[in-house]
């Protein structure tokens, strides 16, 4: 009997589900759009229940889009963006918005309300904080649940269930209250490498030494690629699967991406940490494995056996890159809103000015881009974003020479956090891109020519569905361990390699990108 597996990717805007085969070969894929509440600024809200019938929408038109007969799906796993799901003592939803209703019980990975309360995360200097780069982000959950206990006590004492996004969806599925490795370790402070994950000590100094037992959260975290149960009579019916499909362990969507497309070294790790997985799209998130943990100021992690088992992983990120482009349109006021076809419309003009300009189009503009903070290196959320060089030309070409500075500044973001892995012990010189920028050919051509490194373009249609489709793989036991399925399910790429005769552009665009930020931080402390 052939053996199938259905991946769900949770993402800011969508959900997508697809239907894979054990070679790892996509069959069907559908998307199903999800709802964001924005009731104040820097806060964000979904409704997780209408996250979970979108869910069930993709997963049915995937099946129906891949004609496998859904006896056959036999394993099943979620990853999801890194946002924050609250339920009451009865599983329903509980609110975490300020507008007071039920259905927003879901605080969003991008939401900033809890910038105070990590700024004091920071300031306890504990330990924890060495596996998140010495700086807590407000986008990690005890912030946002310092935030939610302070802010909105009523559903702090009403809570009994606290979720990971991912971790949720599979409770859904399965009615498993166990929660995944990746989402624990990457997000809440539990450490994976320690024999007690929890550090009781933290959560007290922070104030929420009742975080576990309020959230039913567990002693431990389960292993990536884990059985945690099989799909209930409901969400079977709902899904349009069978109660025996086996659900596996969910993770984080961007670590979903790096398995996607860093998996395939699970059977040689001797060159793992010269290799970069860039995660691309509303966000950008960089990661990379070793064997050995590797620290770099400024980021994330490093994080054990989140992705691979027995690896390392540290992560940078800029919090907002597609957003950024998209933000870049709207705002500039010359043409419509940012879809495909205008995002294409753009990209088609800059090339056409560059025919006569080359790369010195709009080379007095500069753009800092970190419009809702930096992520990485500095870690410093309260960053903002810089435009250097305008005019008072408001055409249609002006928001081009805009757009082409913005994903210059983008792609040197992109250097400077490698740079800061580089300087700590990685190798890197390779990086693996997928998500939506691998479909914007600027952004291609300048994560290769900007940063100096060989770019491999996933030839996986949706890598971060093959990420999750792995790790479903291994909880049905169609392979043994992870780094099997990740073996056999591989999908490859093309390379492109960087442009040296640009290089001489793009060190100088890079000093100033530099100066940038340091003239920032000398406006920040003028009196």
């Amino acid at each position: 009997m052939p053996k199938f597996v259905c991946a769900v990717d949770v993402g800011t805007g969508s959900a997508r589900a697809g239907i894979l085969d054990a070679t790892g070969n996509l069959l069907g894929r559908v998307e199903h759009p999800i709802l964001m509440n924005r009731p104040l600024a820097d806060h964000a809200e979904h409704d997780s229940e209408d996250i979970w019938k979108s869910v069930c929408i993709a997963v049915q038109g995937a099946i129906a889009a891949s004609k496998v007969d859904p006896s056959d799906v036999v394993g099943i796993s979620f990853d999801a963006t890194c946002s924050l799901v609250v339920r009451d003592e009865d599983g329903m939803p509980l609110t975490v918005s300020t507008s007071g209703e039920q259905r927003w019980d879901t605080i969003v990975w991008l939401d900033h309300r809890a910038l105070n309360e990590a700024d004091e995360c920071t300031a306890t200097g504990h330990r924890v904080l060495s596996y998140l780069g010495g700086v807590m982000s407000p986008e990690m959950q005890t912030p946002k649940l310092m935030w939610l206990k302070r802010h909105l006590p009523d559903t702090w004492n009403k809570a009994g269930y606290f979720f990971d996004l991912a971790d949720y969806l599979s409770w859904k599925a399965s009615g498993s209250l166990a929660r995944s490795q990746c989402t624990l370790t990457c997000k809440w402070t539990y450490l994976a490498h320690e024999s007690e994950g929890w550090q009781p000590d933290y959560l007290e100094t922070i104030g929420l030494e009742d975080m576990i037992a309020r959230g039913n959260l567990p002693d431990h975290a389960s292993p990536m690629g884990a059985f945690v149960g099989t799909l209930t009579v409901d969400a079977a019916k709902a899904l349009g699967l069978t109660t025996a499909c086996h659900v596996g362990a969910g993770l984080i969507d961007a670590y979903a991406g790096a398995l996607g497309v860093l998996g395939g070294f699970a059977g040689d790790l001797s060159e793992i940490d010269r290799h970069l997985a860039l995660i691309a799209g509303t966000s950008s998130c960089l990661m990379a494995l070793s064997q050995e943990p590797i620290s770099f100021s400024g980021g994330w992690g490093p994080y054990y056996g989140v992705a691979l088992p027995d690896c390392w992983l540290s992560e940078g990120g800029q919090s907002v890159t597609g957003a950024l482009l998209d933000h870049v349109i709207r705002w500039h006021g010359a043409v419509g809103e940012p879809n495909t076809a205008m995002h294409k419309k753009i990209t088609d003009r800059v090339m056409e000015l560059r025919e006569k300009e080359g790369l010195d189009l709009a080379g007095r503009l500069h753009v800092l881009p970190d419009f809702h903070g930096n992520r990485s290196p500095l870690a410093d959320p309260h960053a903002v974003g810089v435009i250097s060089g305008l005019t008072l030309d408001a055409s249609f070409d002006s928001l081009c020479r805009l757009y082409w500075r913005t994903c210059v500044g983008i792609a040197l973001g992109v250097r400077h956090i490698l740079d800061a892995l580089n300087d700590k012990g990685y190798a890197i010189d390779t990086m693996h891109v997928t998500g939506g920028h691998a479909k914007n050919p600027l952004l291609m051509e300048l994560y290769a020519d900007a940063t100096g490194c060989t770019v491999i373009t996933s030839a996986a249609e949706d890598a971060v569905l093959l990420g999750t489709a792995m790790v479903a793989a291994t909880a049905a036991g169609v392979y043994a361990d992870l780094p099997s399925a990740c073996i056999a399910m591989k999908q490859g790429g093309r390379p492109r390699q960087p442009d040296q005769t640009a290089r001489k552009r793009f060190d100088r665009d890079y000093r100033i990108f530099l100066e940038m930020h340091a003239q920032r931080k000398v406006l920040d402390t003028l009196q």
